[in-house]
Protein backbone atom coordinates (compact mmCIF):
# COMPACT_ATOMS: atom_id res chain seq x y z
CA UNK A 1 0.00 0.00 0.00
CA UNK A 2 2.53 2.26 0.71
CA UNK A 3 4.68 1.70 -2.13
CA UNK A 4 1.00 2.00 -3.98
CA UNK A 5 1.09 5.95 -2.37
CA UNK A 6 5.12 6.23 -2.82
CA UNK A 7 5.22 5.29 -6.13
CA UNK A 8 2.45 8.58 -7.51
CA UNK A 9 4.92 10.81 -6.63
CA UNK A 10 7.53 9.32 -8.65
CA UNK A 11 5.44 9.79 -12.15
CA UNK A 12 6.44 12.81 -13.78
CA UNK A 13 4.18 15.69 -14.18
CA UNK A 14 2.65 16.06 -17.42
CA UNK A 15 3.90 18.99 -19.45
CA UNK A 16 2.28 21.06 -22.20
CA UNK A 17 4.30 22.12 -24.79
CA UNK A 18 1.46 24.58 -25.83
CA UNK A 19 1.94 26.34 -22.47
CA UNK A 20 2.79 30.36 -22.10
CA UNK A 21 6.38 29.82 -20.55
CA UNK A 22 7.72 33.23 -19.85
CA UNK A 23 11.47 33.14 -19.11
CA UNK A 24 12.53 36.89 -19.59
CA UNK A 25 14.40 36.90 -22.71
CA UNK A 26 11.76 39.08 -24.53
CA UNK A 27 13.54 41.94 -22.24
CA UNK A 28 17.04 40.97 -23.13
CA UNK A 29 16.25 41.14 -27.24
CA UNK A 30 14.41 44.86 -26.72
CA UNK A 31 16.95 46.66 -24.25
CA UNK A 32 16.35 47.09 -20.35
CA UNK A 33 12.58 46.51 -19.70
CA UNK A 34 11.14 44.43 -16.84
CA UNK A 35 13.78 42.03 -16.41
CA UNK A 36 13.14 41.30 -12.55
CA UNK A 37 16.32 43.40 -11.48
CA UNK A 38 15.38 46.06 -9.10
CA UNK A 39 17.27 49.27 -8.64
CA UNK A 40 17.77 48.95 -4.90
CA UNK A 41 21.02 50.85 -4.07
CA UNK A 42 23.75 48.44 -2.85
CA UNK A 43 24.15 50.25 0.23
CA UNK A 44 20.31 49.77 0.89
CA UNK A 45 20.79 45.48 -0.28
CA UNK A 46 24.09 45.29 2.51
CA UNK A 47 22.04 46.99 5.39
CA UNK A 48 19.43 44.22 4.84
CA UNK A 49 21.45 41.33 4.60
CA UNK A 50 23.45 42.63 7.95
CA UNK A 51 19.74 43.31 9.63
CA UNK A 52 18.78 39.76 8.22
CA UNK A 53 21.94 38.03 10.00
CA UNK A 54 21.56 39.91 12.58
CA UNK A 55 17.99 38.57 13.27
CA UNK A 56 19.33 34.96 12.71
CA UNK A 57 22.10 35.29 15.11
CA UNK A 58 19.54 36.96 17.74
CA UNK A 59 17.15 33.98 17.34
CA UNK A 60 19.95 31.58 17.69
CA UNK A 61 20.85 33.32 21.12
CA UNK A 62 17.95 33.44 22.04
CA UNK A 63 17.35 29.62 21.75
CA UNK A 64 20.35 28.96 23.32
CA UNK A 65 18.95 30.95 26.17
CA UNK A 66 15.80 29.34 26.44
CA UNK A 67 17.37 25.65 26.37
CA UNK A 68 19.68 26.93 29.20
CA UNK A 69 16.65 27.12 31.00
CA UNK A 70 14.95 24.29 30.21
CA UNK A 71 18.19 22.21 31.71
CA UNK A 72 18.10 24.36 34.39
CA UNK A 73 14.67 23.66 35.28
CA UNK A 74 15.04 19.70 34.48
CA UNK A 75 17.81 19.35 36.59
CA UNK A 76 16.20 18.33 39.43
CA UNK A 77 18.47 19.70 41.77
CA UNK A 78 22.01 18.39 40.39
CA UNK A 79 24.57 20.81 40.76
CA UNK A 80 26.47 19.70 37.88
CA UNK A 81 23.54 20.04 35.42
CA UNK A 82 22.50 23.45 37.38
CA UNK A 83 26.37 25.08 36.67
CA UNK A 84 26.50 23.87 33.06
CA UNK A 85 23.23 25.37 32.78
CA UNK A 86 24.20 28.61 34.23
CA UNK A 87 27.45 28.57 32.00
CA UNK A 88 25.21 28.21 28.49
CA UNK A 89 22.76 31.06 30.08
CA UNK A 90 25.71 33.15 30.43
CA UNK A 91 27.34 32.07 27.03
CA UNK A 92 23.50 33.19 25.77
CA UNK A 93 23.53 36.46 27.00
CA UNK A 94 27.22 37.41 26.53
CA UNK A 95 26.14 36.31 22.75
CA UNK A 96 23.21 38.21 22.68
CA UNK A 97 24.77 41.10 24.23
CA UNK A 98 27.62 40.94 21.40
CA UNK A 99 25.10 40.63 18.92
CA UNK A 100 23.28 43.66 19.43
CA UNK A 101 26.22 45.90 20.18
CA UNK A 102 27.31 44.26 16.62
CA UNK A 103 23.92 45.58 15.33
CA UNK A 104 23.95 49.01 16.40
CA UNK A 105 27.62 49.51 15.40
CA UNK A 106 26.23 48.07 12.12
CA UNK A 107 23.82 50.56 12.16
CA UNK A 108 25.49 53.49 12.71
CA UNK A 109 28.06 52.99 10.52
CA UNK A 110 25.74 52.16 7.44
CA UNK A 111 23.68 55.34 8.05
CA UNK A 112 26.65 57.38 8.43
CA UNK A 113 27.96 55.56 4.91
CA UNK A 114 24.56 56.75 3.45
CA UNK A 115 25.17 60.33 5.10
CA UNK A 116 28.87 61.12 3.85
CA UNK A 117 27.67 59.32 0.13
CA UNK A 118 24.74 62.18 -0.42
CA UNK A 119 22.20 59.29 0.04
CA UNK A 120 19.17 59.19 1.75
CA UNK A 121 18.11 57.04 4.99
CA UNK A 122 14.92 55.28 3.56
CA UNK A 123 14.03 53.35 7.01
CA UNK A 124 14.50 56.15 9.98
Amino acid sequence: MAFAMLSFLMVPAVTFAQGNLNLGLEQIETGFGDNGLTNTDPRETVARLINVAMLFLGIIAVVIILAAGFKWMTAGGNEEKVAEARKLMGAGVIGLVIILSAWGIATFILRELVEATGGQIVNG
